[in-house]
């Protein structure tokens, strides 16, 4: 049975773009590593990319987050620095909202040892997609690895693992 690992947002505009922060900058080679370690085991790897057009800002979500970021072809939008070439033969999720109602699809019915999340902002996108995932996946030990994700908002990233955990996440530190 193979194992999964999910990269979630990891794109230029979360990382050193608009809504980019230096601890997700500090991600790049704990998911680099991650990434060869699982296309060397024969393992799957997905991956989010946060998706939204012009309009952005009239939409709910920029009326309340009013930051254009992730504007879907634009540099923003891209992936970040190394992980950009290590997935460019994995399969996408476009998403214009936190959570991937598309990923959730996705892994209902299929079988893995494990399902680990990577990416950025734990707090956000981290969260809801593991959050689908367990859902999808209710028998399925899932993961979140602390050395892949982070936000710009210490306490919060600190609730949001524990709110993780009370739903059965697996948080590796």
């Amino acid at each position: 049975m193979k194992r999964l690992l999910v990269v979630v947002d990891f794109q230029n505009d979360f990382v050193s773009g608009s809504l980019g922060f230096d601890k997700a900058k500090a991600l790049e080679d704990h998911i680099v590593n991650l990434i060869k370690e699982y296309h060397m085991n024969g393992d799957e790897i997905v991956y989010t990319m946060d998706t939204h057009t012009q309009n952005y800002l009239e939409t709910y979500e920029g009326a309340h987050l009013p930051i254009e970021h992730c504007i879907e072809h634009s540099e923003g939008w891209e992936l970040y620095g190394k992980v950009k070439d290590l997935l460019q033969d994995c399969l996408c999720f476009k998403k214009p909202t936190f959570p991937s109602l598309d990923l959730a699809y996705y892994l209902e019915g299929k079988e893995y040892e494990d399902i680990t999340f990577v990416g950025v902002v734990s707090h956000i996108c981290v969260l809801s997609n593991a959050i689908m995932a367990k859902a999808a996946q209710p028998d399925t030990p899932i993961r979140v690895d602390l050395r892949g994700t982070a936000s710009a908002d210490e306490k919060v990233h600190q609730e949001s693992i524990d709110v993780m955990k009370s739903m059965q996440i697996e948080i590796i530190e």
